[in-house]
């Protein structure tokens, strides 16, 4: 009878405090926040966005979808935020284990010697002071989760096991587009070695024809000298853009987990940029933006280990059991030799220096700082889709005026270069300031074609494309 009213007992004190324990845990939900206007101006009401674009839909280029590729195999840094999953994995198996009772196996020999003057032993009297005690046995323990403390602590561990797998993802996306971007970068140095040694091809015939013009006394040996100056201002530029080439394959190689080495390459002129932009709606960034989601996994945890600091207020129930056999005669160890005990206790917390308080203040201070980051990192995500957005539109725009810009300039050398031989209207100034422009004009339109492909990749990453 005893025993039916204990175990009763128990039952109804587990329903009551289990029943108490969703006051002091809270669960989880997402923050409101405003995503309204986070695209500066688009009003766009279309679901439909590149961020669903598989990334080797969106390049066109086989060497760079091969580099791409062999980056999100060898990268270092994607092969690290893979390992921190897997801790990730083990420190949230831990927290599901703690729901289980532990189990620990021991055997021991105790020899003992007690002092016969110790004993106070009336005369004639004796016993056994000598004593050998073999035990072997199994103890367990168990605390009962009834205010939510190991719910909120794994429930926190899972929260942290998907703020990794955010973040892996988080580098992936971005290794995609330093990618992306340091090769168009190294076409476009192509490029503008290419315009360049061009230019100084241009200028050392213009050093011929300013030569046959002295002699001819059509100019005089200043504009000799200033066409020989002309040429070798071309002709330093060269290293640099080659310095520049060498720098962004090595940059490229470290994307891709190699050691330096030339790259091959196809070129500028090659690319075919994507033309259907799709940025679909702000509020999709919640869950295409894989920093945006770590961010928010980071508050999900610190919401939880709010929960559970608040559970440190409340008494722990803990059972214990033990059990085995202990004997004084190892011949006869397991006759008679059974033993056991089991105990139930509660521990109120009272008095321990404040650290309850302390542990509570700092978790929602810690949670309100996660709070401040997911918002910020939002804001961050619209705004890089902004500024990408805008990007694009500024570099077709510029597309058009630069050609013609080009065209125009490419006349006016040809003019100048024409009235230095028949006119004397015309000194090599006004050749030299023309071919300048030209070139000058070129090299911009190789800055608006990189500026153009560029910035998809980085809307393209920016609206949370790269990691499906």
């Amino acid at each position: 009878m005893n025993k039916n009213v204990l175990r009763y007992t128990f039952f109804v004190l587990a329903f009551v405090c289990a029943s108490i324990s969703c006051k002091v845990t809270k669960p989880y939900r997402q923050p409101d926040l405003n995503t309204g206007d986070l695209y500066r101006g688009q009003s766009n009401t279309d679901t439909t966005t590149i961020a669903s674009m598989p990334w080797e839909n969106l390049f066109a280029d086989t060497v760079l979808k091969a580099l791409i590729r062999e980056g999100l195999y060898q990268n270092l840094n994607l092969k690290a935020a893979i390992q921190k999953i897997a801790e990730a994995q083990a420190s949230f198996g831990q927290s599901k284990a703690a729901f289980l009772p532990n189990l620990n196996g021991n055997a021991g020999v105790t020899r003992s010697k007690q002092s016969t003057a110790s004993l106070n032993l009336p005369p004639g009297f004796s016993i056994i002071t000598l004593t050998t005690d073999y035990q072997l046995g199994l103890s367990s323990s168990w605390e009962a989760d009834i205010w939510g403390k190991l719910s909120s602590a794994k429930k926190a561990a899972y929260a942290n096991l998907l703020q990794t797998d955010a973040a892996k993802r988080a580098i992936q996306t971005q290794l995609i587009a330093d990618i992306a971007n340091n090769y168009y970068n190294l076409l476009a140095l192509d490029k503008e070695l290419e315009i360049t040694n061009q230019a100084v091809q241009y200028r050392i015939k213009d050093v011929e024809t300013m030569k046959a013009l002295k002699e001819g006394d059509v100019v005089t040996g200043a504009a000799v000298v200033q066409s020989e100056a002309n040429r070798y201002a071309a002709e330093v530029a060269i290293p640099d853009i080659k310095r520049s080439i060498r720098e962004t394959e090595n940059a490229i190689d470290i994307l891709v987990g190699r050691s330096p080495g030339r790259l091959n390459r196809a070129t500028l002129d090659d690319q075919k940029p994507e033309s259907d932009l799709q940025t679909g709606i702000p509020a999709q960034l919640l869950k295409n933006r894989p920093d945006v989601q770590q961010a928010e996994y980071a508050f999900r945890a610190a919401f939880e280990n709010t929960n559970l600091a608040h559970t440190y207020f409340y008494p722990a129930l803990t059972l214990t059991a033990s059990g085995g056999f202990s004997n004084l005669q190892l011949k006869d160890f397991f006759i008679n030799s059974v033993f056991y005990n089991l105990a139930a206790g509660i521990t109120q917390p009272i008095f321990n220096h404040g650290i309850n308080k302390a542990r509570l203040k700092t978790a929602q201070a810690q949670q309100l700082e996660a709070l401040y980051n997911f918002q910020q990192s939002l804001l961050v995500a619209g705004q890089e889709v902004s500024n990408a957005l805008y990007a694009c539109q500024t570099a077709i725009e510029k597309d058009d005026a630069r050609s013609k810009e080009i065209a125009a300039l490419v006349k006016s050398v040809q003019y100048t270069q024409e009235l230095l031989r028949f006119s004397s209207a015309t000194n090599y100034n006004d050749v030299l300031i023309s071919e300048q422009n030209l070139l000058a004009a070129r090299l911009n339109g190789v800055n608006d074609r990189l500026q153009q492909l560029q910035a998809i990749v980085n809307l393209y990453r920016a609206l949370g494309g790269g990691w499906r």
